[in-house]
C-alpha cells in the first residue's frame, strides 16, 4: 500500500515505515502529523486518484527530528571586474516516519 502526498509545494510517494526528510514544518519531535493533501493512495489491486484530493484519506507520521541540511554555497563572480559575492544557506527540514495510511 502507498500513498502520493503533496507538502511544502512538493509531492512524495511514502508507504508504511517509510522515513522522509519534508520542508520544516514547525512540529516538535515525538509528536504526530496528518497530511491530509493526499493526491493518489493504492491499496493492493485498488487505486483511487483524487480530484484533486482523494476524500476521506490521510497518512499519520511520527516526527522523528527537525534540523538543518548541508551548506550550500552560493558564488557570484564577474570577471575583470572585482566584483565577488559569497553567501551561504542551509535549508531547515523535518524527518517524518509514516506510520498509517486510511482511506
Amino acid at each position: 500500500m502507498y500513498a502520493i502526498i503533496e507538502t511544502g509545494g512538493k509531492q512524495y510517494k511514502v508507504a508504511e515505515g517509510d522515513v522522509i526528510s519534508v520542508e520544516k514544518l514547525g512540529v516538535e519531535a515525538g509528536s504526530e502529523y496528518v497530511f491530509d493533501k493526499v493526491l493518489v493512495v493504492s491499496a493492493d489491486s485498488e487505486t483511487k486518484i483524487g480530484f484533486p484530493y482523494v476524500e476521506g484519506a490521510k497518512v499519520s507520521a511520527n516526527v522523528v527530528c527537525e534540523g538543518k541540511d548541508k551548506k550550500v554555497v552560493i558564488y557570484k563572480y564577474k570577471p575583470k571586474k572585482g566584483f565577488h559575492k559569497k553567501r551561504g544557506h542551509r535549508q531547515p527540514f523535518t524527518k517524518l516516519q509514516i506510520s498509517k495510511i486510511t482511506l
